[in-house]
């Protein structure tokens, strides 16, 4: 990404990370685009990056679960922008996970906004990057998508489906100049996850975007963060399934 005055479109931008992220684009002279629900808290956010150096901050409104709206908002911040250098998808929920056993229509819900919403965004997306032959699409997902655990595999089905689609819209956009880019955190201390206890493998909202501005610079495909989440996650993952049944992760 350019030192300089990138045209930055985030989604879910009221979330912490997609906070701390728009930050560190608003210093570097970005202009910004900040999409979600919360109109107000939008405009907060828009009138403090200004603060910070942005060349532009503009909100739109967008519920991720209405499909039927992706096309007609990625026409519109094409519009707004004039072009999309770098498009984050930051939304999310963290489901109930007992919730969510105990129905379906829970189980769906959450997939709808974690899953469906996120490659409905996505397709869009791709369209237009396509057409202007270039531009980084950044895609917030988790850890918890590298393997099946009893405590949230609701969510980590959704973060894996993600991470699957972003793995196949890389190799299909690779040839268009557009890189694709799956950031990978792990536990992070952010509102969503204020009734948890915290340890030393929490992070900050801060050090994710730090690394995620740096993982666009350097060219990366795949972030995880912080960095020692990768080689958690490979031990994890090489845990053979008669002792991984015997844990309560």
């Amino acid at each position: 990404m350019p030192e300089r005055a990138s045209n930055v479109l985030i989604v879910g931008a009221t979330s912490a990370i997609a906070e701390a992220l728009a930050r560190r684009m608003a210093a570097r002279g970005a202009a910004l685009l900040l999409a979600g629900r919360d109109a107000a808290h939008l405009a907060a956010i828009a009138e403090d990056l200004r603060v910070r150096g942005a060349a532009a901050a503009h909100i739109a409104l967008l519920d991720v679960t209405r499909f039927a709206d992706h096309e007609r908002f990625v026409d519109s911040a094409l519009q707004t922008l004039g072009r999309i250098d770098v498009a984050v998808v930051a939304h999310g929920t963290l489901p109930d996970q007992r919730a969510c056993e105990a129905s379906p229509a829970c189980a769906v819900a959450e997939l709808n906004t974690n899953f469906v919403g996120t490659i409905a965004l996505l397709t869009a997306l791709a369209r237009v990057m396509r057409a202007q032959r270039g531009g980084t699409i950044v895609v917030i997902t988790s850890v918890a998508g590298d393997r099946g655990r009893q405590s949230n595999f609701v969510y980590g089905a959704a973060k894996a489906g993600v991470s699957r689609f972003v793995e196949g819209l890389r190799h299909r956009l690779h040839a268009d100049g557009v890189r694709v880019i799956d950031v990978k955190p792990g536990l992070v201390d952010t509102p969503m996850t204020a009734a948890f206890p915290k340890g030393r493998l929490w992070t900050t909202p801060a050090r994710v975007a730090r690394d995620i501005e740096r993982g666009i610079d350097s060219g990366r495909d795949e972030i995880y963060t912080p960095w020692f989440w990768r080689w958690i996650m490979l031990v994890v993952r090489a845990l053979p399934n008669a002792l991984f049944h015997r844990t309560s992760l």
